[in-house]
């Protein structure tokens, strides 16, 4: 059994990047100081609760991509303007992806993801 609290930001930070950024071309997601702000500190969330997660529950879900993760973190801790490119790649690919890699695992392993009593 994996402990929910990570997963559980993740996926509420993720939620609310798609939510942000639904629409959005690139040129606009860049130019909105509010929404890429608010985006950006969603992001960190995510990549924060990822960094929670344990090496091995990292190798089960091995389709989550840890190391974006952990590079993004990395990145975002340093500066508080990401590159412009970094930010795109996790608003279109990380985070969507990572989602719905975590709403399979659920489904196909919910023993995995059951709350302790």
């Amino acid at each position: 059994m994996l402990s929910n609290s990570p997963f559980n930001a993740m996926e509420e930070a993720g939620t609310a990047v798609l939510t942000l950024t639904e629409g959005l071309e690139k040129e606009e997601f860049l130019a909105s100081r509010l929404t890429r702000a608010e985006t950006r500190r969603q992001l960190r969330l995510m990549s924060r609760s990822a960094l929670l997660l344990s090496p091995e529950i990292h190798a089960l879900l091995a389709e989550i991509d840890w190391e974006g993760w952990r590079i993004l973190d990395q990145r975002l801790a340093i500066s508080d303007k990401a590159e412009d490119t970094l930010l795109w790649l996790a608003v279109r690919a990380l985070a969507p992806d990572t989602l719905m890699w975590l709403r399979v695992y659920r489904k196909n392993q919910p023993e995995w993801f059951k709350e302790d009593n």
